[in-house]
């Protein structure tokens, strides 16, 4: 019995301890921060978990039982309205939920400010109080529940597309760098083995990634164009794709090689086919039922209704974006990347400080993480926690569609805003992608290795 209290007491002491307690003995020996990221990561992933099942419709109609959740009247630019609760209440819930995490990791932020060692106070909290850290983020949770209807949709619908907009350029800036390190180490590969079974697997790679976008053109054009009119979704996907072709075709030019030898259609053909993905997605909310086949078209009286074929609540773009969203979220929290220039800008600086522990841990035979971290941070906490609230409000966009109600509040509408935000990602991607093509050419005095 005594034994039985004794481990009782450590698995509490382990809820309420650092990174390292809680995965004492599961896993193999790893880095304390490395385990702080992905403990975060299963916060956002669990909050993400519950939007779902919120949005699900036998869910979605059950939601009204919820306390204060569907209570009183809300206000509207100064106008008080009489609001609907029964209308779009999965819509709302995911709204509120995303919400909540984006309150949970801002928190965090700006807790974490000038952070720079394990050894400051603060760390503890980074690394530790995991138990502590799930009650902040369920009574966060409650309490947004308890935000009256009204303005509080309309408002924070903007707050999602500008956080959704700055996530998917993080999200471009983790492509442009996976794309480079898959080619590099195929490549080095390559050149060590003198295989050619390499070059190979990078020719295939490379075709069936271009053949997609290929075919992802075509159909986009036969499902979101009209011979006359939609004029908007023939120009928007004409200028991607002669973009595509334009980093395509410098991708391989002969003094882009010279300058970067590991640069190649590999990355050109990854680039593209996210940024056809991209232009789907966008089609996808355009507001116009003949020009948009996937349009949804839903009123607080009746769960779908639209002139033709009812589609589901969920697209299709919304799954492939919940899919990204996940890998790149994942990416965040455990790479740090080979190239310099990209740990700068996403402030992940991965140091030698915990070789001693890695050593210890290593040595003394026993599986468990340790602190790397004692001389310095490997990575900006700030930063991090402002990734995963840019990720909550994208996935919270993602999940209701880029949709919003329309000024009665009844009516939830697919606003040409979500289609512009995110064809300028697009072309912001594009133009990051294409500049790290150029910049040793343009900037010769910088080391761009």
């Amino acid at each position: 019995e005594s034994s039985d209290l004794g481990m009782l007491s450590l698995q509490v002491s382990c809820l309420c301890g650092s990174a390292p307690c809680l995965l004492c003995g599961c896993c193999p020996s790893a880095k304390n921060s490395t385990i702080s990221r992905l403990l975060f990561t299963f916060f956002l992933f669990l909050g993400t978990l519950v939007s779902i099942i919120m949005i699900v419709p036998g869910v979605e109609k059950e939601l009204h039982k919820l306390p204060g959740f569907c209570e009183g009247s809300g206000s509207v630019l100064g106008i008080q309205t009489h609001v609907d609760c029964s209308s779009f209440l999965g819509h709302k819930a995911v709204y509120r939920m995303g919400f909540a995490m984006a309150a949970f990791f801002l928190l965090f932020a700006v807790l974490m400010v000038c952070v720079h060692s394990s050894k400051d106070p603060r760390a503890a909290v980074q690394n530790g109080f995991w138990f502590f850290k799930f009650l902040v983020l369920v009574g966060i949770t409650v309490g947004a529940f308890y935000i009256p209807d009204g303005a509080f949709t309309s408002v924070w619908f903007y707050f999602g597309v500008v956080g959704s907009s700055l996530f998917i350029l993080i999200q471009l800036i983790l492509l442009i760098d996976f794309a480079h390190s898959w080619s590099q180490l195929w490549l080095r590969n390559a050149d060590e083995s003198n295989a050619k079974g390499w070059y190979a697997a990078l020719c295939i790679v490379t075709f069936i990634f271009y053949a997609i976008s290929i075919a992802g053109v075509v159909l986009l054009y036969v499902y979101y164009t009209k011979p006359e009119g939609c004029t908007e979704g023939k120009v928007l996907i004409s200028i991607n794709l002669i973009l595509c072709l334009i980093v395509s075709v410098v991708s391989i030019l002969p003094k882009i090689q010279d300058a970067q030898p590991h640069s190649g259609l590999l990355q050109a053909s990854l680039i593209t086919l996210y940024t056809i993905y991209i232009t789907w997605s966008a089609l996808a909310n355009v507001p116009a039922q003949a020009c948009n086949p996937t349009l949804l078209v839903r009123n607080g009286t009746s769960s779908a209704s639209s002139t033709h074929l009812v589609t589901t609540w969920w697209d299709a773009p919304s799954i492939v974006g919940l899919v990204i969203f996940i890998l790149c979220t994942l990416f965040i929290s455990v790479r740090s990347s080979d190239h310099p220039q990209v740990n700068k800008l996403m402030l992940t600086e991965e140091s030698a400080a915990g070789a001693g522990g890695e050593a210890a841990a290593v040595e003394s035979g026993v599986h468990r993480a340790y602190d790397n971290e004692q001389d310095g941070v490997s990575y900006n906490y700030t930063f991090f926690h402002l990734c995963l609230l840019l990720a909550a409000l994208y996935i919270m966009m993602t999940l209701t569609n880029w949709y919003r109600p329309d000024e009665s509040l009844q009516v939830l509408t697919s606003p040409w805003t979500a289609v512009w935000v995110k064809i300028c990602s697009s072309w912001a991607g594009l133009l990051l992608y294409l500049w790290t093509l150029v910049a040793p050419l343009v900037l010769p005095d910088r080391d761009f290795s």
